[in-house]
C-alpha cells in the first residue's frame, strides 16, 4: 500500500493557533521520546550546539514518529550537502541558523528542492524521506514536504530581515536572541532593552510580510511578551537545562554543606 507523506510543520502554522515547543540537545532518541509525549507542539532537536550526527538524529526522528508532536531539525549550517543528507533521513522541517542576507536565504531554498528549481542530489530509492520510493510521486511533490525556517540571529539579519521574509520558499523565520545580544554587543544578555526592541522589531516585520515568526525565549517573563506580540512558535525550555536545573534543585532540597566531608558513592 502507498504511504504517504506527514503533514509538515508549515502546514501546521498554517492552520493557525500558536506552536510551543522545547529543544531536543541531549542526542539521545529516549529522552527525545519522552520529550515527545509531554503534550508540546514542536520539538527542535539540535545539531548545531548538541552531540548529533546523522545516526543520532535518525533514531530521535523515529523515536518520536507517531507522537502528536512535529519534529525540526537544526543543522550545524546551512551547506546543501548536509541539507541533502538531512532530508535524504526523513527531516521535513529544517531550521537554518546564522541566516543573514536574502541572497543566503535563497541558496537554502535551491539546496532543499530538486533540479529544475534547486540543487538537491535525488536518492529517493535510497532515502527514508519517500519511504524507499514507497510515496508515490515523492520526487514530483517533495517540495511541499519541506517546510524550510532560517534563524536571524546577528545585527545584519534584523537590518535585512524584510528582504529574508520576502524569499519565496522561506516558510518561516526564527529568531535567536542569544546570538543576536552577541552581535549587538550585549553578550549574554538577551533580556537588554536594545536586544528586545530588535527581536520585536523582526516579529512585526515578518507578521507583516505575511510569513510565520517565531523566537527564543526560556525566561517565562520574556515569553509571554513574546507570545503577547504575536509569535506564532516559540521555544521555551531544553531537556538538558530541564535535567541541569532539576538536578540542582534535587542537591540542593537534599544535601546541606555539612554533607560534603561525608558524602558517599551510591
Amino acid at each position: 500500500m502507498p504511504l504517504r507523506v506527514e503533514e509538515t510543520f508549515a502546514a501546521r502554522l498554517a492552520g493557525g493557533g500558536r506552536q510551543t515547543g522545547m529543544w531536543v540537545c541531549s542526542g539521545s532518541p529516549l529522552v527525545a521520546e519522552i520529550c515527545a509525549g509531554s503534550g508540546l507542539d514542536w520539538l527542535l532537536i539540535d545539531a548545531e550546539h548538541s552531540p548529533n550526527g546523522l545516526e543520532s538524529l535518525l533514531a530521535q526522528l523515529q523515536a518520536v514518529h507517531g507522537y502528536p508532536v512535529t519534529a525540526v531539525v537544526r543543522p550545524p549550517s546551512g551547506d546543501a550537502v548536509l541539507l541533502k543528507q538531512y532530508l535524504d533521513l526523513g527531516a521535513q522541517n529544517l531550521l537554518i541558523p546564522m541566516v543573514d542576507t536574502p541572497e543566503q536565504a535563497a541558496d537554502l531554498v535551491r539546496g532543499v528542492r530538486y533540479p529544475p528549481l534547486g540543487i538537491r542530489g535525488v536518492g529517493s530509492a535510497l532515502a527514508r524521506a519517500s519511504r524507499w520510493n514507497r510515496i508515490e510521486g515523492y520526487l514530483e511533490h517533495a517540495a511541499e514536504s519541506v517546510t524550510l525556517l532560517v534563524q536571524i540571529e546577528t545585527a545584519a539579519a534584523v537590518e535585512n530581515v524584510e528582504a529574508i521574509a520576502a524569499v519565496d520558499g522561506v516558510d518561516g523565520l526564527f529568531i535567536g536572541p542569544a546570538d543576536l545580544a552577541a552581535s549587538m554587543g550585549h553578550l549574554g544578555q538577551q533580556e537588554h532593552p536594545d536586544v528586545i526592541a530588535a527581536v520585536e522589531h523582526c516579529i512585526r516585520a515578518v507578521k507583516a510580510a505575511g510569513k510565520p515568526v517565531g523566537v527564543n525565549a526560556f525566561a517565562e517573563a520574556t515569553a509571554r511578551r513574546y507570545i503577547k506580540a504575536g509569535v506564532d512558535f516559540i521555544l521555551v525550555g531544553a531537556d538538558v537545562a530541564l535535567l541541569a536545573r532539576g538536578s540542582e534543585a534535587l542537591a540542593a532540597k537534599f544535601i546541606s554543606s555539612a554533607d560534603d566531608g561525608a558524602r558517599a558513592s551510591y
